[in-house]
């Protein structure tokens, strides 16, 4: 970061920039919204295809590693497999006197309520399932309670041999899937970060038990990769390993990779060694045999053990914005400027075409071009206000380049094409334009 620019300092900025710019909404705004509930505006939903699809090239386009699309609903069954009905809660107390919830972890009970102050009001702490439920079927009984999905891992994991014998695989083979997943939260906030409602992209990696060590350590070092490869900064990763007290009891070994946020480290992706924890448990329930038969070992029977990539899409969106938003000569009104340097293959817009005046001959050239590049990149078509300010406009949603149609261009065929990061403009020919393109952005 240069000596004359600034990184976003705090969450407000980039929520108000988010707004401003449709990237995200609160969800149901006109009804006073709907707590921690977020909706993905026309910026927002570009770039966060673009985040997706790069993950799922990364992780599907290799020979050992399959895509699924599990449904949301599944069997309550797996949900107690899985150990979701039992253990799946948070410790809650209530403020009798102003009524207010806290998760009792995360506050000191001896200390007066932070609310209102009130001493020695805490209730005993109480035990509340994250899981959302609803009913299955025209009839409401307890036979026909279902779930929302608190994770995507275990519509893998009831898959396993689907895909394993469908996709004839050989152990090690991942399986990867993007989805939706539910939690009712106590405590949500901080814009994306913890919603009720998010998205994950998860892959179970199935191996031999006791092989186990190195592809943990396999994958973690191709995760970390993955996060440099979309721009953020080294400095603001960081691996955070999972000691005694916070590894989970089916885990040999856990790490998460952490991103300095505004609002401090937070968590974007975990990386667990789960053991064969989950198909073993699936074996119990169902009743059905989980074992993978290895030919190139004699056909002997074992289950597999599982290594898990989970990173949180909303969450790793999130980082990537803090990353990219900066302030320019910050406090000079002149020459302020804010712009989004968001790595132009995840950009929402890959090119603003801008001609310089409403004027028929140089809106006749600009639309010829936009129409032959918005067929390969989405692209922009922008004719309101000063040049100056469209250009300030396409840096605050982090479109890497503009192309600029003015009177030369009617006379030497050659438009103007301006860099949004080092501002830079060259001289580049109509004929050349879409190569140009196809050399940077491909």
């Amino acid at each position: 970061m240069s000596a004359n620019e600034e990184n976003l300092m705090n969450m407000s900025d980039l929520t108000s920039l988010c707004k401003r710019r449709g990237f995200i909404f609160q969800s149901s705004e006109i009804y006073g919204g709907l707590g921690s509930c977020w909706d993905y505006g026309p910026l927002g939903i570009e770039l966060k295809n673009n985040l997706k699809e790069t993950w799922w090239k990364a992780m599907t386009y290799r020979e050992d590693v399959e895509g699924v699309d599990a449904a949301i609903l599944m069997h309550p069954l797996v949900w107690k497999a899985s150990g979701h009905i039992d253990n799946f809660s948070d410790p809650l107390v209530d403020c009798k006197q102003c009524k207010s919830r806290f998760r009792a972890d995360q506050i000191d009970l001896s200390k007066p309520c932070p609310d209102c102050g009130a001493e020695g009001s805490f209730t005993e702490p109480r035990e509340f399932n994250l899981m959302f439920s609803t009913q299955m079927g025209a009839v409401t009984t307890d036979s026909s309670t279902v779930y929302l999905r608190p994770e995507t891992a275990q519509g893998i994991f009831v898959n396993f041999h689907n895909v394993q014998s469908t996709m004839r695989k050989k152990l090690p083979f991942g399986i990867a899937q993007i989805g939706k997943a539910f939690r009712n939260e106590i405590t949500p906030g901080n814009f994306i970060f913890r919603t009720r409602e998010f998205e994950q992209m998860e892959m179970q990696y199935f191996v031999r038990p006791g092989e186990q060590k190195d592809f943990y350590e396999k994958w973690r070092e191709i995760r970390y990769q993955w996060h440099l490869d979309n721009g953020l900064r080294k400095e603001k990763l960081r691996f955070h390993p999972h000691g005694e007290g916070e590894l989970a009891h089916y885990a040999d070994a856990a790490l998460d990779i952490e991103y300095e946020f505004p609002i401090g480290w937070g968590e974007m992706e975990g990386i667990h060694s789960r053991t064969d924890f989950d198909l073993k448990q699936h074996q119990e329930y169902s009743k059905k045999n989980q074992a993978y038969v290895d030919q190139t070992r004699n056909n002997e029977k074992y289950i597999p053990y599982v290594i898990e990539t989970s990173v949180g899409c909303d969450r790793c969106l999130l980082a990537i914005l803090c990353d990219a938003y900066r302030v320019e000569n910050p406090g000079d009104k002149e020459n302020q400027r804010v712009v989004l340097k968001i790595k132009p293959s995840l950009a929402p817009i890959k090119v603003g075409v801008l001609p310089l005046m409403k004027k028929p001959e140089l809106e006749s050239v600009a639309k010829k071009i936009f129409d032959g590049l918005n067929k390969k990149y989405k692209c922009e078509y922008d004719l309101s206000g000063s040049i100056g300010k469209r250009y300030r406009r396409q840096d605050e949603i982090g479109t890497p380049y503009c192309v600029t149609i003015d009177y030369d261009s009617l006379d030497d065929k050659a438009v103007t094409i301006r860099d949004r990061d080092t501002m830079t403009q060259e001289r580049v020919s109509i004929d050349q334009v879409e190569k140009y393109f196809s050399d940077r952005l491909n």
